[in-house]
């Protein structure tokens, strides 16, 4: 039986995993239960975070400041006060932890963690002690063999076990990634947890906990390149129905389970990401979970309250209780759990979710920060310098404003540079490699990344020297460029999926109404430079690109182009027809899309707008509304001449909202 490092020093009288590397389906024996007394309670705090992506301190690096509305420094300060309130408390994390900033970059790309070192993210979470973690599906951008070292040696199975490095101080698990060599999980898929807490009335006990962690399927499409032939993937429900059973075999008293997905009740597929209504309705045994994925928020009286079964107040989803920490160390969930022991079982007699954010704004507008706890900061200073020093190098200048502020109404400078950046990639690849593909025209597509989705902010580069933590700030996500061939039809669709990121309009409507669908990610509003387009926002989804043209002749649907994007969407991610990683016909080799960028900027020396500013290749379809049609935008006092530079000249300020976080604009579909 061969037994990784960290199973091995977890398989212990603290913590019991699924270490049976020849036959992980054999339940582990429990040991013997000491008697508990029927009617005995306990109160129990499940103390969460989530999608962290190394967000260590709270700190810009795109625009090199400080940014107290994030930062797992402050969210320490408040896994130390509940703690305090609930002396019974076990803290998860669920996945999404090492990949995301301009640090976890520097640790990953430009000086690699060494492998008797921690990540930054894991050294302070080891510092407040986590009990476990789960993994995400951002763990395994940087490839396997990153993410078997930095996590300790906690692959069980395949060609990165072994390496016997330094990981966090805690168990790292998910029950639905395998082994593609020998069908055995990559991490153990569950651990128990030996704990004594206190009963109500003051007694020691000790409790079995079971957790178990579950990451998207999606992953084999999302990162093809570092997973294909090396693993394979579980259903999320159906991992759960393997290995909760073997949990309760093995003496857990409580199960809960770390999902890094979201709530949803769409239809249950295989390849679900957003499977925690599905866990809390079909699979028995689970007591409690831990959601992340959606960078969202549950419970907090708004979101998810219009599906079935889901109480977005206490906490539930199908009567299991349920907690989601939003993202970037900005929310600490607690899910305080009141259970009974009826005699046979610990029950959840009752519950309620909480959320507690590191920086809150009362009506007038006034915020109000946790303070940092200052150990946190202390323990990566060597780290956090590096990667300001790395991010703040020059690569050129531009004589314009790169902005995102209105890269989902119009062409904007912000756009075109990420185009054009990747069809000139693309154009030499073709005629170095691949000249029986020279006749084909090739198309750029991208996507606004930071357009205050969900709290992302903005991009807003100024004119003058441009650094490479401007282009980080423009490209987000550790993507690397590839470029399919699909036919006109496919380009269509592709189009027509992008444009879903609007709700349809009224004409006739005289009341307001909002352009942006809220709940679209913007990373999947791709505008495609090459051709030329308008949307209808007045159809239904799935008709509404019209006037689709190349060259001034309506595009020909079945003829053949090149489409440069990203492997996230080449591979299938977000749901785009037609794409699902067989059309790929060029694959940069590794080459990140935001370096092709920082090299583009390089070769010109000079951004110029005559020569890199917008083109209208896109618009609206002119229509005449009765009401006003709105979007919200940045409330920075130069959006108005930065839509002007951009030449989006159907747009005009509304209103400001009364916190100054956002400016209502109106835009006029007719011109």
């Amino acid at each position: 039986m061969r037994i990784t490092l960290l199973a091995s020093l977890i398989c212990s009288s603290l913590v019991l995993v699924a270490c049976n590397d020849s036959d992980t389906d054999t339940p582990v024996s429990p040991p013997a239960t000491p008697t508990v007394a029927a009617g005995t309670k306990l109160d129990l705090a499940v103390l969460q975070t989530t999608d962290l992506h190394a967000n260590v301190l709270s700190y810009d690096y795109y625009k090199t400041t400080d940014d107290t509305t994030i930062g797992f420094e402050r969210t320490a300060t408040l896994i130390d006060a509940a703690r305090k309130e609930n002396p019974n408390n076990l803290l998860f994390d669920d996945g999404d932890t090492i990949q995301g900033n301009s640090l976890s970059d520097f640790q990953a790309q430009i000086e690699p963690v060494k492998c008797d070192s921690q990540l930054a993210i894991h050294k302070v979470m080891s510092h407040m002690k986590y009990d476990a973690g789960n993994i995400g599906n951002h763990e395994f951008n940087y490839g396997l063999k990153f993410l078997g070292q930095v996590t300790g040696n906690a692959m069980k199975t395949g060609p990165e076990a072994g390496q016997n490095c330094k990981g966090p101080d805690f168990p790292l698990m998910v029950s639905n990634v395998n082994n593609a060599g020998d069908g055995k999980p990559l991490f153990a898929p569950y651990v128990i947890l030996e704990r004594t807490f206190k009963t109500t009335d003051g007694k020691d006990i000790k409790l079995k906990v079971g957790v178990i962690g579950f990451t998207p399927p999606g992953i084999m499409n999302w990162d093809k390149r570092n997973l294909e032939g090396k693993v394979t993937v579980l259903p999320v429900v159906e991992a759960a129905k393997k290995y909760v059973p073997q949990m309760r075999a093995a003496g857990a008293d409580i199960v809960v389970a770390l999902s890094h997905g979201g709530i949803s009740d769409a239809p249950y597929s295989p390849e679900m990401e957003n499977a925690v209504y599905y866990l809390a309705k079909d699979v028995p045994g689970i007591d409690a979970i831990v959601s992340g994925h959606s960078h969202s928020f549950f419970p907090d009286g708004k979101n998810y309250k219009d599906i079935k079964n889901v109480d977005n107040v206490k906490g539930l989803v199908n009567g299991v209780p349920t907690v989601m920490a939003g993202f970037w160390g900005n929310t600490l969930g607690v899910l305080k759990l009141n259970l009974e022991f009826d005699g046979k079982a610990w029950k959840t007699k009752s519950s309620q979710g909480e959320l507690k954010s590191v920086s809150t704004k009362d009506a007038a507008g006034v915020a109000t920060t946790v303070a940092a706890k200052t150990e946190i900061a202390k323990l990566v200073e060597k780290e956090h310098q590096g990667t300001i020093k790395y991010v703040s190098a020059g690569v050129g200048k531009s004589e314009y404003r790169i902005s995102s502020f209105f890269s989902q109404v119009g062409p904007t400078a912000a756009m075109r540079l990420i185009n054009l950046a990747q069809a000139d990639y693309v154009a030499k690849f073709v005629k170095a490699n691949l000249p029986q593909y020279d006749k084909l025209p090739i198309l750029s597509a991208a996507a606004p990344f930071k357009v205050n989705f969900r709290g992302t902010g903005f991009t807003d580069i100024m004119a003058g020297d441009v650094a490479i933590k401007n282009i980080a700030d423009l490209y987000l996500y550790p993507n690397t460029l590839q470029a399919v061939k699909i036919n006109g039809t496919a380009v269509k669709l592709w189009l027509e999926k992008s444009a879903e990121q609007f709700n349809q309009i009224d004409p006739a409507k005289t009341a307001n109404q909002d352009l942006i669908n809220s709940a679209f990610p913007s990373y999947n509003f791709d505008q495609i430079d090459g051709i030329t387009y308008e949307i209808d926002v007045t159809k239904d989804k799935g008709s509404r690109i019209v006037n689709l043209s190349l060259n001034g002749k309506a595009l020909d649907l079945k003829a053949d182009f090149i489409v440069v994007t990203n492997n996230y969407r080449a591979s299938g991610g977000g749901g785009f027809a037609g794409l699902d990683g067989s059309q790929i016909v060029i694959d940069s080799g590794g080459d990140a899309n935001r370096d092709i960028i920082v090299n583009y900027v390089k070769e010109q020396k000079t951004l110029t707008l005559a020569k890199q500013g917008p083109v209208a290749n896109w618009r609206f379809a002119k229509v005449k509304t009765a009401g006003k049609v709105l979007f919200e935008t940045s409330a920075d006092a130069a959006a108005a001449s930065v839509a002007a530079q951009d030449k989006i000249n159907n747009v005009s300020l509304d209103s400001t909202k009364a916190d100054k976080s956002a400016a209502v604009f109106s835009i006029d579909l007719s011109k």
